[in-house]
């Protein structure tokens, strides 16, 4: 199994004080975990290794805009989110989905209180079929339509499988928060 543990605190604060092996090494170590998001949280596998490359770089040379040197992971899973996002909007589409005006669901209430971590790891551990909906759906913002016309499903399978994904996520995740 890949190491799933970050670079600790010290070799954070060493490459924000301008270290040049200190950050070589952030940047090396910080690899399998930002990869990991990539593939989690973007539509395909080219956009997922253009992601974590974009992150590391920007790890790389805006390591001081980082506040607290604990919070290395979440910062990446931001960067990463963020990156999946744009190359998701770079994608041609009939129309761009309508603003979601709902009240924040239960999913997000759950997903604003773990870590970036646990989140990718959830996603990732999902049936592919049902993570390609969740991140179309829900990371990437796409219309209902959208989604199921992009995997070629009909619109009623395409909401079964983002119930079931939805119901698999809170499930684990609930799981996980309720064991911290």
């Amino acid at each position: 199994m890949a190491d799933r543990t970050w670079p600790g605190e010290d070799l954070v604060v060493a490459a924000q004080g301008g270290d040049l092996d200190s950050l070589t090494a952030l940047v090396a170590g910080s690899h399998p975990n930002v990869r990991r998001f990539a593939h989690s949280l973007c539509a395909s596998r080219e956009d997922a290794e253009d992601a974590a490359q974009e992150a590391l770089i920007i790890l790389y040379r805006r390591i001081g805009m980082l506040r607290a040197s604990g919070a290395l992971a979440s910062w990446m899973f931001r960067i990463v989110r963020n990156e999946c996002l744009r190359r998701a909007r770079l994608m041609p589409r009939v129309r761009p989905p309508l603003p979601d005006t709902a009240v924040m669901s239960a999913e997000d209430e759950v997903l604003r209180h773990l870590e970036a971590g646990q989140v990718a790891e959830a996603i990732a551990a999902l049936p592919a079929d049902q993570r390609s909906v969740l991140i179309m759906r829900d990371v990437q913002g796409h219309s209902g339509r959208t989604t199921a016309e992009a995997l070629g499903l009909s619109t009623a399978a395409m909401k079964s499988r983002l119930h079931r994904a939805r119901a698999a996520l809170q499930l684990t995740l609930g799981d996980t928060r309720a064991h911290h």
